[in-house]
């Protein structure tokens, strides 16, 4: 019998009889390290502790643990198949399309008979519930394509789900079903797996939610029901991860925005934002802070048409990237395109006029409106939109100035998230894609360049082999929030293609011409999903220089709506976004609006108010400031009402 070499966690190295399975090494460590084990490791791929091992490599013994993510996708994948039997139970006839499992927990797409409701899921659970009691072993079946298109005759998603796995490369004709049980009595469904030896390892578990999804993710195919889950090692894991649910839930920027009244997304024009003169307010406010971050860095801002002719695109490359997600239109007979970045417009500006070395440096920034056509089921709220503003920026500079410039935006991004409260920052280079434009020399070049920049930042790095962009590598900068969830935002791409694509050009020391290099920068990315972040993390309790209002004048009675109107005046000619509540409540209800709303300061006036000439200020969670004079009040919220520090 032939032999198989396999290496252990502790770096021993055994030989064994190929065939071997994962129960049978685990059982020769330890009857409880067999009780407890969930699936094998053989290299980089995790099997069924029953599946043979035919070939050498690292080997893992997987054991529950909610900080091993291969123990996390074999629990979570296999409790979607438990979600699938207890929902085909519940509603016969159901259709079932596929259920991965994913970051955080698993979903499965199907097709009921009749809609699934949030009120369901109790008897979903239960049912789950009796599955995981009964201990079923998950059996793997494996049959030819013949017996396995037999199997899915009439399930128009499993013969597709079959037919695509038989196409895929690598594929040996045959296909796999999982009975969650004994063969022919139990469930059954097409699957690749790994699964978890039997469904008593599922106990904790929770159904969380559903939503819409289309077959393939084509809005022009059928409409299936999702339904999203979670699965964790112990009754701690999930529990926390609920308790982190709830207090996502309460932060949740659609909800805040609403309240708030920020802004509204609608069906009209599904994906882009309706800002409303609150939110308008925090937009600008934003921009005019990042405006004075990159004036001090000599950035000159421009402004490009949202509109241009499709022929820059296919010049420029992007035309082949991104034509299935590019808005497009007719001017006359020709076919124009809705940006969906700025770079090319950048290049139009620069080429306008000779440029010599003198000029390079050039900066040049853009909140630029674009706009790209998102799958309708991945939208959400202001984190995945349609039509958003960048802060962006293009610079080209010489191969001598990567190094500096690069450096110099690590450290405006690193200052901006700190002013924030983000210091939690996890940078990642990305490094060629197999798709892209331009000669290995020129990736190599531009690559050394980026790492050397990192080098002069004193940036700490992952690398992420492969994720580039198509015309050059990036550093991409991931904050942390307040809940530990990651969010990716900054980025800069040293790019040393599309310049020359489009023909830029200056003219060197040496008086001959030369092809700049660009940086694609963007420090905080879409200036809607920066606010979506910082909606969540604040929970509306802006710091005072963002919120979309910063005092709110209350009168006792409508006898002073007078002198609350001229204190007003006085605040807005000072910069003070206020305003005057001018209802006909009784003041324990405006405040308690006040509270509601997260207004930072609240200005009461009355009668001894009005008779000084002063006003009562009463500071968001810190309570009574007392009385002074406008002067006074403005002397106090300077420094906080400042934009740029």
């Amino acid at each position: 019998m032939s032999q198989i070499e396999l290496t252990f966690p502790d770096g021993s190295v055994r030989s064994v009889a190929s065939g071997i399975t994962g129960l049978e090494i685990a059982k020769g460590i330890s009857e409880g390290l067999a009780r407890k084990a969930l699936g094998v490791k053989l290299g980089d791929k995790v099997l069924d502790l029953t599946r043979p091992l035919t070939e050498s490599g690292t080997i893992k013994i997987i054991t529950p643990s909610n900080d091993d993510p291969d123990a996390l996708m074999l629990l979570r994948h296999s409790c979607s198949h438990v979600l699938a039997e207890a929902i085909c139970d519940l509603f016969p006839g159901t259709k079932l399309a596929y259920g991965p499992a994913i970051d955080k927990g698993f979903y499965y797409d199907l097709m009921t008979p009749t809609p699934i409701q949030q009120s369901d899921f109790e008897r979903i659970e239960k049912r789950m519930k009796e599955i995981i009691k009964e201990d079923r072993p998950f059996t793997r079946c494996e049959v030819s394509a013949a017996d396995g298109l037999k199997r899915t005759e009439g399930d128009k998603y499993k013969t597709d789900n079959a037919q695509r796995a038989l196409a895929r490369e690598g594929s040996d004709g045959t296909l796999s079903f999982y009975v969650t049980g004994e063969p022919g009595k139990n469930f059954e469904d097409l699957c690749a797996g790994p699964h978890v030896p039997s469904t008593g390892k599922l106990k904790n578990f929770k159904v969380l939610s559903m939503s819409g999804a289309y077959w393939h993710g084509d809005q022009n195919s059928d409409q299936l029901t999702r339904v999203y889950g979670t699965c964790f090692a112990d009754k701690e894991g999930l529990e926390t991860y609920l308790k982190f649910l709830e207090e996502a839930e309460k932060r949740d920027h659609r909800k805040i925005g609403k309240e708030m009244d920020l802004y509204h997304i609608e069906d009209h024009s599904p994906g882009m934002v309706f800002w409303h003169p609150k939110g308008t307010k925090m937009v600008n406010a934003l921009k005019d802070y990042i405006r004075g971050k990159i004036d001090r860095r000599g950035y000159l801002e421009v402004i490009t048409p949202e509109i241009v002719n499709k022929t820059l695109w296919i010049k420029s490359g992007h035309a082949d990237k991104y034509n299935e997600n590019m808005f497009k239109t007719l001017a006359g007979d020709v076919e124009m395109a809705v940006k969906p970045m700025n770079c090319p417009c950048h290049i139009q500006i620069f080429n306008t006029g000779l440029r010599s070395w003198r000029d390079l440096p050039m900066r040049l920034a853009e909140f630029g409106k674009c706009h790209r056509y998102e799958p309708a089921g991945t939208m959400h709220g202001l984190m995945r939109v349609r039509g958003f503003v960048q802060d962006d920026a293009h610079i080209f500079c010489t191969e001598d100035q990567i190094a500096s410039e690069v450096a110099d935006f690590c450290a405006l991004v690193k200052e901006i998230y700190h002013d924030f409260g983000f210091d939690d920052i996890v940078v990642k280079f990305s490094t060629r894609p197999e798709k892209r434009v331009g000669s290995d020399e020129i990736w190599d070049k531009a690559e050394a360049a980026l790492a050397e920049a990192t080098k002069l930042a004193g940036l700490d790095y992952i690398l992420n082999p492969g994720e580039g962009a198509f015309y050059g590598p990036k550093l991409e900068f991931t904050l942390k929030d307040s809940l530990g969830r990651d969010w990716q935002c900054g980025t800069i791409q040293v790019d040393f293609n599309l310049p020359q694509r489009l023909g830029a050009e200056y003219v060197g020391k040496d008086n001959q011409k030369h092809i700049p290099v660009m940086l694609h920068r963007a420090a905080v990315g879409s200036i809607e999903r920066f606010l979506g972040i910082l909606i969540e993390e604040f929970m509306g309790d802006f710091p005072l220089w963002l919120a979309p209002v910063q005092a709110r004048v209350l009168p006792i009675s409508e006898k002073f709506v007078d002198y609350a109107k001229k204190v007003e005046k006085e605040l807005v000619n000072a910069g003070v976004r206020v305003e005057v509540d001018e209802s006909n409540e009784k003041l324990g209800y405006k405040i308690r609006q006040c509270e509601l709303q997260k207004v930072p300061y609240k200005i009461i006036v009355g009668e001894k108010e009005q008779a000084e000439g002063v006003i009562a200020v009463n500071k968001r969670k810190e309570g009574d400031k007392g009385q002074m004079t406008v002067a006074q009040f403005l002397e106090m919220t300077a420094e906080d009402r400042k934009v740029v520090r």
